[in-house]
């Protein structure tokens, strides 16, 4: 059930989004104007940047005012608001510490306390850096346990249906729950590779240790060469905690394949990588792992710590590849207070766009664009994205989180002309349920060099429940590829 905040903000947002005429223009977009008349709502404005602080000229628009949901152009919102706090070489850093004294034997009488940073792509090997680290300063031996801390936020409140789901059962890797504490994307990965002969099982063993660190419930059958491959794979919680159940057959000349799953505790998850990790380099545990919301005591001195990407870095992944996990824990460490929420994380990104002159109105429940309450119009879009630009100091980390159609990372958004994919730089974003959503949004070169931006925002009806890129990517290459000749 949505809290009275997120029921509040979805009733403004359908509100903003149903207020504007249905009587729409396409002066300037002829081709993608046509969408129109299958009853798609559509938001659209491209326009020349002007110099110094001037505004451009529009060259198309399609009731560029209307407030529609963004999906993960979102992300977009969230990049600028994450450079503007900390710029582009930020790192996030994830400490071991404890106050507990170490002996002259290498035993540390007490707890071992892992102080989650928040760091969006903390991976297996940042946690054999700090294992590796600890080693270094001479810890063999934790008499106590290893303790998890998720303070700054996490477990955090789910308010999509996804995620709320994936708290006891998940079939995909992009409904991760959200930690501070939160390792690989908040996934478990398990390599599945054919058994020595045809009619055993598959043999599987972990992406991230010698060892098992998640439950195995294995049903798949090795078949003979050429046999054919098919299996499934769902990550379930049971009392004994994450149990990856794989089912159907592989093929005995199959290579090798890494299977990823959201797992039901991130911060849990975290407690089982680094035990395991800790184990391999020497550190023996004594008494087990477990998960904490409270901060580590003031007097904690640091063991061993290891610092995360440059922001830059981080949001390449964000936006080339819209990674939602990735994309909401940046968000939520907006957020100054502990045991932060999505809301606040959106209220933090709202907060930001108060701050551009004539923007106007915006919700943002996530920083990711899952939650398809976000509202957003094509020209407050660009005038985000003009802002950017005159951001120099900002601006070069910002425009190559973006992808060109000719480079993209996803093979759909390669299409139109050879002009067209070498003058754009671009973030999409998608949804389909509970209506369809296509959104695309970013930069343009003219022929003769000047800087353009253009949003177009896309969204489907209870009528018009079919949507995919072509419908959308076609026509809009066709005039902004016009755009590009003319000027």
């Amino acid at each position: 059930m949505l809290t009275m905040a997120v029921a509040r903000l979805r009733c403004l947002a359908l509100f903003c989004g149903l207020w504007l005429p249905l009587a729409a223009s396409a002066e300037g977009f002829p081709a993608l104007g046509k969408m129109l008349e299958s009853g798609f709502r559509i938001s659209a404005e491209a326009r020349l940047l002007g110099d110094g602080g001037r505004s451009g000229v529009v060259l198309g628009a399609i009731e560029p005012e209307r407030q529609l949901s963004p999906a993960s152009v979102s992300k977009a919102y969230l990049a600028a608001a994450a450079l503007d706090r900390w710029g582009p070489q930020h790192r996030f850093t994830t400490r071991l510490v404890s106050t507990a004294d170490l002996d002259a034997n290498g035993i540390l009488r007490g707890d071992l306390i892992l102080d989650g940073g928040g760091d969006p792509a903390l991976a297996s090997e940042d946690l054999w850096r700090l294992a590796q680290r600890l080693h270094q300063a001479g810890v063999r031996e934790v008499e106590g346990r290893l303790v998890v801390s998720q303070w700054r936020f996490g477990p955090v409140e789910c308010i999509t249906t996804d995620r709320c789901e994936a708290r006891s059962r998940v079939a995909n890797s992009y409904s991760a729950l959200l930690s501070s504490a939160g390792v690989n994307h908040g996934n478990w990965c398990v390599n599945v590779a054919p058994g020595a002969a045809a009619g055993e099982p598959a043999r599987v063993t972990s992406c991230d240790s010698q060892s098992l660190i998640v439950g195995i419930d294995n049903r798949i059958e090795t078949r003979p060469p050429n046999g054919g491959t098919e299996f499934s794979a769902e990550r379930v919680t049971r009392e004994e905690g994450d149990v990856m159940l794989l089912s159907g057959h592989i093929s005995l000349d199959a290579a090798p394949r890494d299977v990823y799953r959201a797992s039901g505790d991130p911060a849990r998850q975290t407690a089982r990588t680094l035990t395991a990790m800790l184990e391999q380099a020497g550190i023996a545990i004594g008494a087990g792992y477990a998960t904490s919301i409270e901060p580590p005591p003031a007097s904690a001195r640091s063991l061993a710590q290891v610092e995360g990407k440059t922001l830059q870095e981080l949001l390449l992944h964000v936006m080339n590849y819209s990674n939602n996990f990735m994309a909401d824990v940046l968000a939520l460490n907006l957020v100054d207070t502990p045991r932060a929420t999505l809301l606040q994380a959106g209220e933090a990104i709202q907060d930001y766009v108060a701050g551009l002159p004539d923007h106007g109105p915006v919700i943002m429940l996530s920083g990711s664009g899952l939650t398809t309450e976000n509202r957003t119009s094509a020209q407050g879009a660009n005038v985000l994205l003009e802002s950017m630009f005159h951001r120099s100091s900002l601006f070069p980390s910002f425009v190559a989180s973006f992808q060109s159609p000719a480079n993209g990372v996803a093979r759909f958004i390669r299409r139109g002309s050879p002009l067209f994919q070498d003058h754009i730089m671009l973030k999409t974003g998608t949804l389909n349920q509970p209506y369809a959503v296509r959104a695309v949004s970013g930069y343009f070169r003219t022929r003769s060099g000047r800087w353009g931006v253009f949003t177009v925002l896309v969204n489907g009806t209870a009528s018009t429940p079919w949507l995919n890129w072509a419908q959308v990517l076609d026509p809009l290459s066709q005039d902004l590829e016009r755009m590009i000749e003319a000027h």
